[in-house]
């Protein structure tokens, strides 16, 4: 399946494991990587060609670091943007149907800090549930993210073995990731 990931990282070069993971997919096939916001530093997001390339292809994903619960402000604006009513959503919204979308994040939490009860009182699954709904709301198939934890103090050994199961996270089929 074209697959398209969508960084949305402001600082890519300087991030050890959103770089890594960019690295381990150079050599994939049908994949599209993106730098959102080396295309986008003005912030002015050309909508019509977002909504084409969103078209091509059948599995997006979403790749960013988890900024205060949520994606990095390039990203979010990238939602309010091309995501539009009578595109994405409402009348006429049908554009998405059948497409299936990955987050993928990371953060310097350890996985224990995001479960119930928890130093964020929260799994990150549950905070992410907004960008889930988004995707919903826009008829897209919204398969389980990967989520890599500790990336902050994780050696460049176990950052690459994180992207290559992020590598092999993206490539699973929507059967393989939903059971």
């Amino acid at each position: 399946m074209k697959t398209m990931v969508i960084c949305a990282h402001p600082n890519l070069n300087e991030s050890r494991a959103n770089r890594a993971f960019a690295a381990e997919l150079h050599e994939e096939k049908d994949l599209y990587f993106r730098d959102l916001y080396r295309e986008y530093p003005d912030w002015a997001i050309n909508v019509e060609r977002e909504q084409q390339l969103l078209l091509a292809y059948g599995r997006i994903v979403f790749q960013f670091p988890f900024y205060w619960y949520s994606s990095p402000p390039l990203l979010k604006k990238w939602f309010d943007d091309v995501l539009t009513f009578g595109w994405a959503f409402g009348p006429g919204g049908e554009h998405l149907r059948g497409k299936e979308f990955i987050l993928a994040t990371t953060t310097g939490g350890t996985e224990n800090s995001y479960r119930s009860g928890g130093d964020n009182l929260y799994t990150a699954s549950e905070l992410l549930r907004p960008i889930e709904q988004t995707i919903n709301r826009c008829n897209g198939s919204f398969l389980p993210a990967f989520i890599a934890y500790n990336v902050s103090t994780a050696t460049d050994g176990q950052l690459a073995q994180e992207a290559k199961r992020y590598a092999d996270h993206i490539r699973a089929t929507a059967q393989v990731l939903a059971h």
